[in-house]
């Protein structure tokens, strides 16, 4: 294999060289945060080629992959977060950036279906939206690290159908399976959805091709996510996970957190709902999540 062949005295001092020049031409950025990042990243780049030995067939094929994802990327697809994910860079950023905070709840991945502008449903409202699957009612109360409830919290919501697909993924541009909705004075909240269900993350494009040949599974254990938000507070994004799950330890983006799996209860069709509902021959299931938000860092 090429990274077995032995590197001269004098091939070294060419690589390291070409090093110090592309570190130098970064010397002068004005904003000093940038500067950092572009001579880490030139440092560590290079070294992986280095230790490699990289290929220029190789490199070739890594500029058509970046290429191939650009290209499948739209306003509804976006296949560089799906690399982020499945290279776990994308919870990686997050363990630095959302350090343990005593109490709070634990954050993950965002994921590629987040979209702005969610209908705003009621407390006990039904985000489903006639999406298929077996109804789920969430409920439970915000409140910050001391304790205290956070009234006028907003919860965004959304997940994909039993289908293993997001409206997004849809070619009729209608929106289901998400919403948004605010805590009452107490802080609490409730809502009906649909229990959620493994799927595979979209592995039709490069990023499929990369699992494919690393021998690794595009299929994404069963979550419901969320984003909490409330002034002075940080924001949290977050998933909950179906307790019992056997995919819950090769989640294909490594987003599980065990705070997070939880055990949604299964109440056979007649069961009286929480609210009165009438679920005729369902099915139905019930969790609760009590969020725990962190100050906002100063």
């Amino acid at each position: 294999m090429a990274a077995s062949l032995p590197v001269s005295d004098r091939q070294r001092q060419v690589e390291e060289e070409l090093v110090r020049t592309v570190l130098a031409s970064f010397q002068d950025t004005p904003d000093p945060r940038l500067k950092e990042l572009m001579q880490t990243l030139v440092r560590h780049l290079h070294a992986f080629i280095r230790e490699v030995r990289l290929t220029e067939v190789e490199w070739q094929h890594a500029i058509q992959f970046l290429t191939s994802a650009g290209h499948i990327t739209t306003d509804r697809r976006q296949e560089f977060v799906l690399l982020s994910d499945v290279l776990g860079a994308s919870m990686q950023t997050i363990n630095v950036n959302h350090g343990a905070a005593t109490g709070a709840t634990e954050a993950t991945v965002v994921g590629p279906f987040f979209v702005d502008g969610s209908p705003e449903i009621p407390i006990g409202g039904d985000l489903a939206a006639g999406a298929p699957g077996q109804p789920c009612w969430v409920e439970g109360t915000v409140t910050d690290t001391d304790g205290n409830p956070v009234p006028r919290a907003r919860l965004e919501v959304w997940e994909a159908d039993e289908e293993g697909l997001y409206d997004v993924q849809y070619d009729d541009d209608h929106t289901a399976g998400r919403a948004h909705l605010f805590t009452d004075d107490r802080g609490a909240y409730a809502f009906w959805c649909l229990t959620p269900t493994p799927y595979p993350i979209p592995h039709d494009g490069p990023v499929g091709l990369l699992l494919e040949a690393t021998g690794r599974s595009p299929m994404r254990a069963s979550h419901l996510h969320f984003m909490a938000t409330a002034p002075g507070l940080r924001t949290l994004v977050t998933h909950i996970f179906v307790e019992g799950d056997e995919l819950l330890a090769s989640d294909a983006v490594f987003g599980v957190r065990e705070s997070l799996v939880l055990r949604f209860e299964q109440h056979p069709a007649g069961t009286p709902t929480p609210d009165g509902r009438d679920l005729p021959g369902q099915s139905w299931s019930g969790v609760r999540f009590d969020f725990v938000l962190a100050p906002r860092p100063r």
